[in-house]
């Protein structure tokens, strides 16, 4: 009985923390503006199971994502017997699906055996990747410090579990056959079996410690990994289906045009358009964004959904080029600029007692995505698309450096010299060129 509380207790107080940590996330995403996404649910849906579940964009490059399979397909499989500890940890039950079962419950923690020996070699596999090889991407200069060490405290993590899965198993088969009636036989199972020789040295009594020390050690690494999430890159096991769902229908390459500015170009060609006019605001606004507030929910939630895998700044032709321009870098940013912007939101609503929502005008500390991504790396981009195609979960760091650089050149009236140059000979000679003459004269008859 004394267990089923603690269980309890402990699910509760993870629950009501979940809900916090998370609801923070989401009050941080929705400080970006509302935008209008393209696609049906179809098609929606269609791009949740194909790039979300199928795994497509990651077979791209086939080693890293054969190795991340198996920890993928492992992490699914094993939450079915998650269904089965908490309804033992609640009920005080036993292996309770195990009578209702017969063979079909062997056959299942048997395939989470076999997945999970498959997630384990997966995991020394990327230890050994990050730690011993070395790969380039991930250790660019955006990763050191605690985004390097995040990956390896969940593949450390991810061992104790497994660790804890066979600690479990292989205590409770050898104790199936000392107390059959609190131990429901189950087994043997396709790995813990080999272990039996192994538990059979130890007495009955530390048999029962084992046993319940695999047990907890599993169910108390799930809630630490729920806890953790909201903290790490790893919150992608959950939002990257809400992302895929939530991306657009667009073609890749496609650019967001801004309807005053295009109004304004073909103004200049006599081909402007009246209800652009008659609907445009007194004032002129800001254009593009300097900060979270003018990003879109998607692109904030698109932060939070990064993996920080480096595929994209792997694919960036000016990183490749020695140019400051990491993409990876430009989301982590996003994310690390939106935490602190709705940590300064919250302190102000608690301050003034307000119950309300957040409003994105709200954001004033003086702050602004300016202060984490600098103005060399906005302007170092291509808008090659790369590091849009290279992302296995459609992130688009382009649209960030689009929009900032369009605040810095519109709204700022600021850029690179040689760029206010061609502007200004567009402006005033419809020309990149400074050329004397109109740049139509040549089809002028004389």
């Amino acid at each position: 009985m004394m267990s089923q509380i603690i269980f309890i207790l402990t699910a509760l107080i993870v629950i009501a923390l979940s809900v916090r940590y998370y609801g923070r996330i989401v009050q941080n995403i929705r400080l970006g503006r509302e935008i209008r996404l393209k696609g049906d649910v179809t098609w929606r849906l269609k791009q949740v199971l194909l790039i979300g579940f199928a795994q497509k964009k990651m077979f791209k490059n086939l080693l890293p994502a054969v190795f991340h399979l198996f920890i993928y397909i492992a992490f699914l499989i094993t939450v079915t017997e998650l269904i089965e500890i908490f309804t033992d940890g609640i009920f005080g039950y036993h292996r309770f699906f195990a009578s209702y079962l017969g063979w079909f419950y062997t056959f299942i923690i048997s395939s989470i055996e076999f997945l999970s020996v498959l997630a384990f070699v997966a995991t020394l596999v990327f230890l050994s990747r990050r730690n011993v090889i070395k790969i380039g991407r991930f250790w660019n200069p955006d990763l050191k410090g605690w985004p390097f060490r995040d990956a390896n405290l969940i593949l450390l993590g991810e061992i104790i579990l497994i660790l804890s899965i066979f600690t479990m198993n292989g205590a409770d088969l050898v104790l199936q056959g000392r107390m059959p009636e609190h131990y429901h036989p189950a087994g043997p199972f396709l790995i813990s079996r080999f272990f039996e020789s192994f538990f059979n040295h130890f007495g009955t009594n530390t048999l029962v410690i084992l046993e319940r020390t695999g047990w907890w050690g599993h169910i108390l690494v799930v809630f630490g990994f729920l806890l953790y999430l909201p903290f790490s890159k790893h919150l992608h096991i959950i939002f990257s289906f809400v992302n895929l769902y939530f991306t657009p229908k667009n073609q890749r390459g496609e650019m967001e045009n801004m309807p005053l500015i295009t109004n304004e170009v073909k103004s200049m060609l006599g081909l402007s358009d009246p209800e652009v006019i008659q609907n445009a605001p007194e004032q002129i606004p800001d254009f593009g964004a300097n900060d979270v507030t003018g990003l879109t929910w998607k692109n904030i939630l698109d932060a939070y959904t990064c993996t920080e895998c480096g595929r994209c700044t792997a694919a960036c032709p000016p990183n490749i080029t020695g140019k400051l321009l990491s993409p990876r870098k430009i989301v982590m940013s996003v994310r690390d600029r939106a935490e602190e912007a709705g940590n300064y939101v919250r302190k102000q609503k608690k301050q003034s007692k307000v119950k309300t929502d957040i409003p994105q005008t709200a954001v004033n500390d003086g702050k602004s995505l300016f202060d984490y991504i600098s103005k060399e790396e906005i302007f170092a981009c291509t808008t090659c698309n790369a590091c849009v195609e290279a992302c296995p979960v459609h992130i688009n760091p382009l649209d960030v450096i689009l929009q900032m650089r369009r605040y810095e050149v519109l709204t700022n009236a600021s850029g690179p010299s040689d760029w206010i140059t061609m502007f200004t000979n567009l402006e005033n000679n419809g020309s990149v060129w400074q050329i004397p003459a109109a740049r139509s004269a040549w089809i002028q008859q004389d």
